[in-house]
């Protein structure tokens, strides 16, 4: 009977697949929904797998369906890795104070101007900073008024030039933004992030190597003097993470292990406490990570459970009560609520 239920919930999101097709030539992508010019791919993307995932429990794995070695885009949970790499950063003493302005540390980038000076580091880890500017040949504005499943409806239409905020007042889901972000943490590591989340996240944790995070053609700056490529915290305009979902288990599988992974620390329990603390002014968001608050975000999982999500869609689910890790990609997101409500009645009736 446990089994059942285990497996019946497994093919409940096999039968609710993305409304995306398989192959990125048909209706696939997030660029699709921007109003021109921004409607159109910068950087490399690749055609994706069927339904698959990958589920730990206290530890060790439960099951796993689909093609959970499949390196598949997973879209703006690379935002949750960002992250991260910020946690890295801030552990290594580069990055002391998030509650520093960001020029203070990586002047001459775009955050030297105007409220740009304002903006600090824990604003763009909340995605309250209102930055303002171009990042790599598109503006904020292209994702001003963006409209998200999980946040509050925009008052206006996707892409219109809404007025800025104050930093730290408004709440706005802005890729172009992350991309700014992403520069600024390499700017402050003077490596490739990838490069660093390789040594510092990857290898400590047991990930494989079947990975790959790229940026668009145009993101290449000089650091260090070198040529470097940025990364995006996603996959809007083309670019970024390819990554198993075995691997993403692993992830998170120390995310709920308060950063720790093969008896080591890999990120401070500090900063994975700071991730998942409530943003003041969007309580159901802390650092790139989504949080069930009131169950607002998935109303049949508990309040304790926090989340990366990308489009696609791809769900990072951490259910810290339970020791819980549920990896599933390209389900049809409406029916995300159902398909996490059947896992957890499954473990619930393991236990």
């Amino acid at each position: 009977m446990q089994n059942d239920l285990i497996q019946q919930a497994v093919q409940f999101a096999i039968d609710h697949e993305s409304v995306w097709d398989r192959n990125v030539d048909g209706v696939w992508g997030v660029h699709l929904q921007d109003p021109p010019p921004w409607n159109r791919l910068l950087g490399p993307v690749h055609s994706r797998g069927p339904v698959s995932g990958t589920i730990i429990l206290d530890g060790k794995p439960l099951t796993s369906w689909g093609e959970p070695r499949r390196a598949d885009l997973t879209f703006s949970i690379a935002k949750t890795y960002l992250a991260l790499l910020a946690g890295v950063a801030h552990d290594r003493g580069l990055l002391p104070d998030v509650d520093e302005a960001v020029c203070v540390r990586v002047p001459g980038i775009g955050f030297d101007k105007g409220q740009n000076a304002l903006i600090t580091w824990a604003q763009l880890l909340q995605q309250t900073s209102e930055w303002e500017g171009e990042c790599f040949g598109v503006p904020d504005q292209a994702d001003r008024y963006r409209a998200v499943t999980f946040g509050k409806a925009p008052a206006g239409k996707k892409g219109d030039p809404r007025p800025l905020q104050k930093p730290g007042t408004y709440w706005e889901y802005n890729d172009v933004r992350i991309n700014q972000f992403s520069l600024a943490l390499l700017h402050l590591f003077q490596r490739a992030l990838p490069d660093v989340f390789r040594e510092a996240i990857m290898q400590p944790i047991g990930a494989s190597d079947q990975w790959n995070w790229v940026g668009y053609d145009n993101a290449w700056v000089q650091v260090a003097g070198q040529r470097v490529q940025s990364v995006p915290g996603g996959s809007h305009w083309g670019g970024g993470l390819s990554i198993s979902s075995e691997d993403q288990a692993l992830i998170g599988q120390m995310l709920l292990d308060e950063g720790q992974a093969k008896g080591q620390q890999v990120i401070s329990a500090d900063w994975v406490q700071r991730m998942r603390t409530p943003s003041t002014i969007a309580p159901y968001y802390g650092y790139l990570v989504w949080l069930n608050h009131e169950q607002k975000v998935f109303p049949s999982v508990p309040e304790s459970s926090y989340f990366a999500i990308g489009a696609g869609s791809s769900f990072t689910w951490l259910e810290p009560e339970r020791r819980m890790v549920v990896v599933v990609r390209w389900l049809n997101p409406e029916h995300a609520n159902e398909f996490f409500g059947r896992v957890l009645k499954a473990v619930d009736s393991i236990r």
